[in-house]
């Protein structure tokens, strides 16, 4: 498990970066194709970002099955890995639609007003908050473990971040 002051120097390090690459980027590199998706790299900026959106709808679920027997667990987490062809088709459309909303002007502030409120909850959270655990769907992300406590939650949106930072066809510094 990362600790809290390690996730949130994550957070910085990405609101940062995401800051950094937008001032510098020109509007020709971000319409290009990113390397190794089928989005562009503003809609694959906005989907690094989205990450961390995604936190927010994880924590009330991983609270609420954290307190479940380990049997609604893992049918959860069965069923939504049934599920991974309609997860990839929102996962895909939904980005590049969202990417227009929270573009280029707007996805970094969006990302920093998020860390920020992540930041502040995850200071507050107990130890025995932070411990519970909820099996997740492996198959929809590379980062989802098959069982994640809700400091791996908290932990999760760097880490997406950092890997797709890599698939972006032009220069993206994710060293800080």
């Amino acid at each position: 498990m990362t600790g809290r002051t390690d996730i949130t120097a994550g957070y910085g390090r990405a609101c940062a970066e995401l800051e950094g690459v937008l001032s510098r980027a020109r509007d020709a590199e971000l319409r290009e194709r990113s390397a190794g998706t089928r989005w562009t790299n503003e809609e694959l900026l906005f989907h690094m970002a989205f990450g961390y959106m995604v936190v927010r709808t994880l924590l009330p679920l991983v609270k609420l099955f954290g307190h479940l027997p380990p049997l609604f667990n893992n049918a959860f987490a069965r069923l939504f890995n049934a599920g991974i062809r309609p997860f990839d088709w929102v996962n895909y459309w939904g980005s590049r639609a969202a990417a227009r909303v929270y573009n280029r002007h707007r996805m970094a502030r969006k990302l920093r007003r998020l860390t920020t409120t992540l930041a502040a909850r995850l200071e507050k959270e107990s130890e025995e908050f932070l411990a519970l655990r909820m099996a997740f769907p492996t198959r929809w992300d590379p980062f989802f473990d098959a069982v994640m406590t809700v400091a791996d939650v908290y932990a999760y949106p760097t880490l997406h971040f950092d890997f797709h930072a890599r698939q972006l066809s032009f220069p993206f510094d994710t060293d800080g």
